[in-house]
């Protein structure tokens, strides 16, 4: 009796880890999968990304500009990454959410 209640008492236990580990998946472990992506684009003109990527999903409004010294920044939206450009060049390429349960900050709206 004893040794059923603890070999059910493990699996459940097992059973509940399993699905904690499954729901924290951490945004910065995808980043480091996909860190050359960001490297290999960073400097790159907008054709030469929408050749490379194909048509963003969304364009968003560009921000910034106010100031000479602050440029406009625009946004390009596509399913796993969001590609920031300054003058028409890669700045940056930031990783968007994978699923509600990563956790990470949430892609610019």
């Amino acid at each position: 009796m004893n040794r059923l209640f603890l070999i059910a008492s493990a699996t459940v236990l097992a059973a509940c880890c399993q699905q904690v580990a499954r729901a924290d998946t951490l945004l910065v472990d995808r980043a480091r999968m996909d860190a050359s992506v960001e490297h290999s684009m960073r400097g790159m003109g907008m054709a030469a990304v929408e050749h490379k990527l194909g048509a963003p999903a969304q364009k968003l409004e560009p921000r910034g500009g106010q100031k000479a010294q602050w440029p406009l920044i625009q946004r390009w939206v596509y399913p796993q990454y969001t590609v920031y450009f300054a003058h028409g060049r890669v700045v940056d390429v930031v990783l968007n959410h994978a699923s509600p349960e990563e956790i990470g900050p949430a892609p610019a709206h």
